[in-house]
């Protein structure tokens, strides 16, 4: 029979499987009913409860699906007669978060106690270190990283690629109507409409891309600069003005905000979508 170390051992390995392959019933399978967690965004008191837990994964595997990896790299335990604790490093992040810092890791603390024979977790405390002085630095870059993969995924018409850094609960304002999109599948839908009408190529870019960034939020602003080229090679740009608002949620950044738009001419009430930088 498995020791008591050995049986904690494969319920963290089969956690972080569950987690990685976004299976919530497997994830949810070992944990107690009044498990409390400590997770890397707010709530600051905690997510209390078995159903306060289950609402955090699915926006986690959304963005995992992006392509961000969660392994475990080392773990330790330490089990006594019916309560034990576990401690764990794991590879969580996306390949150019890596890129950027491959020594960043998610520190991963559990408790556990054994109920009817069985270990649970009662307890589970997730972090990354604090990078001090230089955090804005590296959160300027990332918001710069979220907007380059924006313009690959628009040019290779890459709509779960362009998803992948929105958060389910953006509100944006686009150019044209209703008032607001609200919420990622009503943007998906119409960033699936403007893909299927752009033609042979599409491209999106911001040239002069300004990022302000503090702690978990960041605010960007610049021209965005849209260029179609139909299957008969005629092309056609144009340019409007943008402002993305980004928080980082389970240690990436996220758009939770876009307001787009292009001048209007009170004279005539007349939208310019003429205008050039």
């Amino acid at each position: 029979m498995a020791s008591d170390e050995e049986q904690i051992r494969a319920l963290i390995e089969r956690w972080a499987e569950a987690v990685h392959r976004g299976d919530l019933d497997a994830v949810l399978a070992d944990h107690a009913k009044d498990i409390v967690m400590y997770d890397v965004p707010p709530p600051y008191e905690g997510v209390r409860g078995i159903d306060a837990y289950r609402e955090t994964w699915p926006p986690f595997f959304r963005w995992q699906a992006g392509g961000a990896s969660f392994e475990i790299e080392s773990v330790e335990v330490t089990a006594g007669q019916d309560v034990a604790y576990a401690h764990a490093l794991l590879r969580c992040g996306t390949a150019d978060e890596f890129a950027a810092n491959p020594d960043n890791r998610l520190r991963l603390t559990l408790g556990l106690r054994k109920e009817d024979g069985r270990w649970v977790v009662a307890h589970e405390h997730h972090s990354f270190p604090y990078t001090s002085s230089g955090d804005e630095l590296d959160a300027d870059g990332e918001v710069r990283r979220v907007h380059e993969r924006w313009s690959a995924a628009t040019a290779a018409k890459d709509l779960d690629g362009l998803m992948s850094s929105i958060a389910d609960d953006v509100v944006s304002y686009e150019h044209e109507t209703p008032l607001q999109y609200v919420g990622v599948d009503a943007v998906r839908e119409n960033c699936a409409r403007n893909l299927d009408a752009g033609g042979a190529a599409v491209s999106l870019d911001v040239p002069d891309l300004t990022v302000l960034a503090r702690q978990d939020l960041a605010v960007a602003w610049g021209l965005n600069h849209v260029r179609i080229e139909s299957a008969d090679g005629a092309a056609a740009d144009s340019w409007s003005r943008g402002t993305r608002v980004f928080e980082r949620r389970n240690g990436t950044w996220v758009m939770v905000h876009q307001h787009v738009s292009v001048p209007f001419d009170p004279a005539t009430g007349e939208a310019k979508t003429d205008l050039r930088p």
